[in-house]
């Protein structure tokens, strides 16, 4: 295990998600216009009429990926939430409907059906990355 101290908080970011925009997209764009560097995705919320995101399928390495996907199907966003480093973000996801509820890594191309809410939170402190390790696993550590 590695801890890393961030010393305060910056700004807030609060980002309304409109009808048709990407998700991941749109968090990406916010990072950007805002210039946060790290950070983390403290809430988000709302509906998808399209969602991709991935799960791991296996225990061993290299990982085996499954790609999950819903098209044309209401989803409920229960929670999005992750780390930005180096502006990056990695984030996951909860999405339910009626029966079920799933959660892994936001993929590009899940799409707001009605609205989506999204909370950015920055971090000051100790700049993080991501590295690949030995075992190919983009590894969070200080810049």
């Amino acid at each position: 295990m590695k801890t890393y101290e961030q010393q305060n908080t910056g700004r807030t970011i609060v980002v309304r998600l409109d009808s048709g925009d990407d998700v991941l997209a749109s968090i990406k764009q916010a990072i950007a216009e805002y210039g946060i560097k790290d950070g983390y995705v403290a809430s988000g919320i709302g509906t998808l009429d399209y969602c991709v995101m991935h799960m791991v399928m296996t225990t061993g390495y290299p990982a085996v990926e499954h790609f999950a996907k819903w098209d044309d199907k209401p989803l409920e966003i229960g929670s999005i939430d992750g780390i930005i480093a180096d502006g990056d973000p990695h984030l996951h996801m909860v999405v339910s409907n009626d029966k079920l509820a799933v959660s892994g890594h936001l993929e590009p191309g899940c799409r707001i059906l009605y609205l989506g809410e999204v909370v950015i939170q920055e971090t000051i402190g100790k700049a993080l990355k991501r590295i690949k390790n030995d075992r190919n696993i983009n590894e969070l550590t200080e810049a």
